[in-house]
């Protein structure tokens, strides 16, 4: 017979929501495609693993809320400052646009779509927690995912600009924007993970019929 003692926590100590947070991370480490990026991911798992066994409960997410914008940007911040002091960041996106199939530097565009991809798999595949599509955008692009890569991205841009590493040797536009996506695919882990881990968010859902003044309920889309 299994007593509630073992079911709700397994023999490393960890509860079992713990535990499927940290074997997904273990997963998404894998897609990982730069060592300082694999190195992000172990540490936040480390973090994760000293909160108490009760920081994780079963909450559903619905509203999406200026807090919720600035649990981003603390995220993004987080997780993008160890990396700006990277050199190895500048020799990234060198990479990303002189490796050419055809002409084109396949890599800068792969990179963008394995942010969307990464940002969109924390937010609403992984299980850290049940975050419903409500309100989308124009019907169908999801308010939640658009914040968060919208302030990751200008997170990083406006940290590389503040600290000098968005010009510096002189780079052409388009290795300047691979400079800020290298950075960003950080930047938008951290963000995601700091968007939906503390919780639903208190305050007024950012709506369009909110920020109009109408107070008609639009409808609905469950995740």
């Amino acid at each position: 017979m299994t007593s509630e003692s073992d079911t709700s926590e397994d023999a490393s100590g960890n509860s079992p929501e713990m535990d499927a947070i940290l074997s997904q991370l273990d997963e998404l480490e894998s897609t990982m495609t730069t060592a300082a990026q694999q190195r992000e991911l172990r540490e936040t798992k480390e973090l994760l693993e000293r909160l108490p066994g009760g920081a994780f409960i079963d909450e559903q997410i619905d509203k999406y809320t200026t807090r919720d914008i600035g649990e981003a940007i603390v995220g993004s911040i987080i997780f993008a400052l160890p990396l700006l002091v990277e050199d190895g960041v500048f020799e990234i996106a060198e990479h990303f646009v002189t490796f050419l199939v055809f002409g084109v530097p396949v890599f800068f565009p792969l990179n963008i779509a394995f942010v969307l991809l990464l940002t969109t798999k924390i937010l609403y595949v992984v299980d850290f927690r049940e975050v419903r599509i409500t309100n989308p955008i124009l019907g169908v692009i999801p308010r939640r995912l658009v914040g968060v890569l919208g302030a990751s991205f200008l997170t990083t841009a406006g940290l590389m600009l503040m600290w000098g590493r968005l010009f510096a040797e002189d780079p052409a536009t388009i290795e300047i924007l691979a400079r800020i996506t290298v950075i960003w695919a950080a930047a938008a882990l951290g963000a995601s993970l700091g968007d939906i881990l503390p919780g639903e968010s208190k305050g007024t859902d950012l709506t369009i019929s909110n920020l109009v003044g109408d107070d008609d309920d639009s409808p609905t889309e469950e995740r």
